[in-house]
């Protein structure tokens, strides 16, 4: 499982890179954004970001079980339930806020969307659990979903800017995208779930089909 879990995050380290960035070019364009703007806008990011990361959580869940998964309906939920929501809320709000924490940014506040707007994020997450239930996919989902969660990391940054960033901030703040998304979004999606299913031996193949 080890080395499976190595191989999965070298060979989403060039896409998660590309994703943060688009984080950066998104925090140039949009960093004097205001903030109620801005909030709004993770705020369409993140539960899109639970949405995918729910279904393709499931989706590995239920793709290398070797049960009918009626049987695991429970399990499914369970996991495909906490490993977006928790997970997303690592990767789009825990490891930016203490970003901006270190960077001393002047309006420095975590966004947890399942407490804050639960009534927007919860439900996605179920429906994307839902629809994994009868037509699961991993492949391109968790390509969206990874460049929806460093999009959602970048919204929540610019929540807490409010004034211009010096450009050598840029270089930390593409350290924290990538980290928030890299490791969060493998975790979420591969990690996590099979935790819960016995793998078979796969000669070098990807994990997400």
């Amino acid at each position: 499982m080890f080395k499976l879990i190595l191989k999965e995050l070298k060979r989403h380290s060039p896409f998660t890179g590309l994703g943060a960035l688009t984080g950066i070019i998104m925090l140039i364009f949009f960093i004097n954004l205001p903030y109620k703007i801005s909030y709004r806008v993770f705020y369409i990011l993140h539960p899109l970001h639970v949405f995918l990361s729910a279904f393709v959580t499931s989706s590995m869940y239920l793709l290398h079980i070797n049960e009918d998964k009626k049987r695991k309906i429970v399990s499914l939920i369970l996991i495909g339930y906490f490993g977006s929501v928790g997970i997303a809320s690592i990767s789009d709000s825990v490891i930016p806020f203490l970003g901006e924490i270190l960077l001393d940014m002047p309006n420095t506040g975590i966004h947890l969307g399942f407490i804050e707007e639960w009534w927007i994020v919860n439900p996605l997450a179920f429906l994307g659990i839902f629809i994994a239930y009868f037509k699961p996919s991993t492949r391109f989902p968790h390509a969206g979903h990874v460049l929806l969660s460093t999009w959602a990391s970048a919204f929540h940054i610019i929540m807490s800017a409010g004034i211009n960033i010096r450009w050598y901030l840029y270089i930390i703040i593409f350290l924290f995208l990538f980290i928030a998304v890299w490791i969060p979004c493998c975790a979420s999606d591969i990690i996590f779930p099979l935790l819960f299913v016995k793998l078979k031996r796969r000669s070098g193949k990807s994990l997400i089909k």
